[in-house]
């Protein structure tokens, strides 16, 4: 792996308040095994983006993960195909919602 994560959004948001969840967010999730080398960077944000279609996540961390997809090399063909191939297996209404997200940050292009 080329460049490491570094993530502060745990300690900037929720630092005072969950000073654990911060740490744990920032220095386990995002400093330690999202920079274990045995996935690249790829195949970790689709791994990241179906988990969280799957959960019915579509809040504004899908769409960090779908922009961190898109900055890792995911395409717009890819993205296309592996939210039809998810929603499959973790049903219609959330391809629906995950296609409305994704179309925003790869947009028309």
């Amino acid at each position: 792996m080329n460049e490491k994560i570094k993530q502060t959004a745990g300690r900037e948001q929720l630092g005072i308040f969950a000073p654990m969840f911060a740490h744990l967010n920032d220095d386990v999730l995002f400093g330690e095994v999202w920079n274990e080398e045995a996935l690249d960077l790829k195949t970790k944000c689709i791994i990241t983006v179906v988990s969280l279609m799957a959960s019915g996540i579509t809040d504004s961390s899908l769409t960090y993960h779908l922009q961190n997809a898109k900055a890792n090399g995911v395409t717009k063909t890819e993205i296309a195909a592996i939210i039809t191939h998810a929603t499959m297996y973790v049903g219609w209404p959330k391809g629906w919602a995950v296609f409305r997200l994704a179309k925003e940050v790869w947009g028309e292009e």
